[in-house]
């Protein structure tokens, strides 16, 4: 009778010590937020965090944001219509959103546009709810291309959530700001002529600051696509650690 009560209890501490181990796997898997970025069209995407949804050059009209929760938070690079779009912002619900922008965007933005319109230059870095931003210069180099984009008007941006890094190009070419980037887990480069640069300048650029993975982005130019076909090769022979992620960044309509 001693030996089958003794075996009763230590059935009932292993089944109490299973519980508690559970309710400690669930609670730390509770805290784990998922990064999760979406493709919306050209220049345009979604990154969501945690309780945050954050839209990044918001383009293409409400629509094109119908599967999407309202954003907390908005981030444009530059003027131009592919990165700033009255139109589309203008039919977002801004009310509850923080834009954040270079003072050349923000001078062109009604002030009731959003509940809090914040200004960031090449250099700031800012610290946001649960993640931080540092504003990236981009800007062109090319003798012929000065004319699109000039050093000091427009942001890229690097997004830091918890310990993961996340660098959004804008329109630039393969700067000495992009090189000297450091721990980029997720970078988002352009790659079009005549408005940034060829494949081949984004290829020795990404090879140059090595981010984690790299997903071209913004490859539509004056005469179609950029291949980044080619541009993936290029990574892969020259580095197979990087890992080249191709998104539908020009959906079918």
């Amino acid at each position: 009778m001693k030996k089958l009560s003794f075996l009763i209890l230590l059935l009932f501490l292993a089944t109490s010590c299973k519980g508690k181990e559970d309710k400690k796997s669930k609670a730390v898997t509770n805290n784990t937020a998922q990064l999760v970025i979406s493709p919306v069209q050209h220049a345009s995407a979604v990154i969501s965090y945690d309780k945050l949804v954050i839209y990044i050059d918001p383009t293409g009209g409400k629509d094109a944001f119908a599967q999407f929760l309202h954003p907390t938070h908005v981030f444009i690079t530059d003027i131009h219509g592919d990165h700033m779009d009255l139109k589309t912002l203008k039919a977002l619900d801004l009310t509850k959103t923080t834009i954040v922008a270079p003072q050349a965007v923000v001078d062109k933005l009604p002030k009731e546009l959003a509940a809090d319109i914040q200004v960031m230059n090449n250099n700031d870095i800012k610290t946001f709810d649960s993640f931080n931003a540092e504003a990236i210069p981009m800007y062109n180099l090319r003798e012929e291309a000065l004319k699109f984009h000039s050093k000091g008007r427009g942001n890229g941006y690097v997004f830091t959530f918890g310990n993961q890094r996340v660098y959004f190009s804008g329109d630039t070419e393969d700067i000495p700001e992009m090189r000297a980037l450091k721990n980029i887990d997720k970078a988002f480069v352009c790659m079009n002529l005549p408005y940034t640069m060829t494949i081949e300048s984004a290829a020795d650029a990404v090879l140059a600051f090595q981010p984690k993975e790299i997903y071209p982005y913004h490859y539509r130019g004056t005469n179609g696509k950029s291949d980044v076909a080619k541009f993936k090769t290029l990574i892969e022979t020259a580095n197979s650690n990087i890992k080249v992620v191709q998104l539908d960044w020009y959906p079918e309509k």
